[in-house]
């Protein structure tokens, strides 16, 4: 990771943090990411990093939001770039498939949250980040069935579901594999497999 200045605005020392515990989530069980392992690799004191994040959950906190905001952002701008409802939807999947690949310590992060049995406000937030998802997908979904590019019968929840579950296990067997980068190699033939499960019949 490149070094920053010591000095940084608050807003840019936040938004550093988060990055760095990205970083490392890559490296490690994101549940034992210490603050002191955080503040080593930014090279600041934990004094300094509690200035900006009262405790770790609130820097936990911070990570979903940043992967929130940039996710759904991105996949926005990629969706707004296509032609048709059936476009839109492969373009939001090899988004996602980009971002995972390019951030590989956020699965692993979003998938710690998950498995707490504590009701957290990061959980929450990445429940919040996979409902807001869901009604992106489920309004393309509904876009392909009115205009005849997806079977009028198709289960749009049914559908939505497969879509973000596709990405999951794509992730998982990353993972398994030791490098979520790797994720990219079978996106695409994946995604034609799911294509050809939804649209209409021609």
């Amino acid at each position: 990771m490149t070094a920053r200045p010591t000095y940084l605005p608050a807003e840019e020392r936040r938004e550093v943090t988060v990055e760095t515990v990205i970083h490392l989530a890559a490296e490690q069980n994101p549940a034992d990411i210490t603050t002191a392992a955080i503040a080593k690799r930014m090279g600041v004191t934990q004094g300094a990093l509690f200035r900006h994040f009262p405790t770790k959950d609130a820097i936990i906190e911070a990570v979903m939001e940043w992967v929130s905001e940039r996710l759904l952002a991105r996949i926005d701008r990629a969706i707004s770039a296509t032609a048709s409802p059936l476009e839109a939807l492969e373009a939001a999947f090899m988004t996602h498939i980009d971002f995972i690949s390019e951030h590989p310590g956020v699965p692993r992060m979003l998938f710690g949250e998950l498995q707490r049995a504590e009701q957290t406000l990061a959980k929450r937030m990445v429940q919040i980040l996979l409902s807001r998802y869901g009604e992106h997908l489920g309004r393309l979904v509904a876009e392909g069935k009115d205009c005849g590019e997806l079977s009028a019968t198709l289960n749009d929840k049914a559908a939505v579901t497969l879509f973000i579950g596709t990405i999951q296990g794509l992730v998982m067997q990353s993972l398994l594999a030791g490098d979520v980068r790797r994720i990219r190699a079978n996106a695409s033939s994946v995604f034609t497999l799911y294509r050809r499960a939804i649209e209409a019949a021609k």
